[in-house]
Parts: C-alpha cells; structure tokens; sequence
C-alpha cells in the first residue's frame, strides 16, 4: 500500500475523529496542527486506525509517533506483516 493509498483512506478518519469535513491529513502534520487534537481524541483516532487498516499498536508504536508520516510508515509496516 502506498503512503497516498494510506493518506485517502485515513483522510475519512480523521474527519471522523475530529469532526471536521475539510481535514487531510499529510505526512508532515503533527497533532499542533489540529486545534481538536488532544489525549482523548489522539486515543480515539489510534482506535479507528487500527480499525479501518486491521492492525494492532502497541502503546510503544503510539508513542513513537511525532507526525502523522510516521503514522503512515507504521501502517505500511503493520501491513505487510
């Protein structure tokens, strides 16, 4: 899967997460970005990602996280796992 294929299909959950129709994701953004993005709502787009690819974090993968390239990378990892 490639970063833009992973990039379209966060893009809904991030709208999702953060109630917000005109947000896409971008391998530089990081939660600053994101006035909504707070711990509660960092845990909620955690759990939709994992739902949406089917894969599994562990708290050590979340917490390595700086942008939401690193995100993507994760994904791709995870996916072809």
């Amino acid at each position: 899967m490639t970063d833009v294929e992973i990039l379209a299909r966060l893009t809904p959950v991030f709208q999702d997460v953060f109630d917000d129709d005109d947000i896409t994701p971008h391998a530089d953004m990081v939660a600053d970005d994101v006035s909504e993005w707070d711990s509660l709502s960092h845990i909620r787009l955690m759990i939709s990602v994992e739902r949406e690819f089917k894969v599994k974090f562990t708290a050590a993968e979340v917490g390595s996280l700086n942008r939401v390239g690193d995100l993507v990378a994760l994904i791709q990892k995870k996916s072809a796992a």
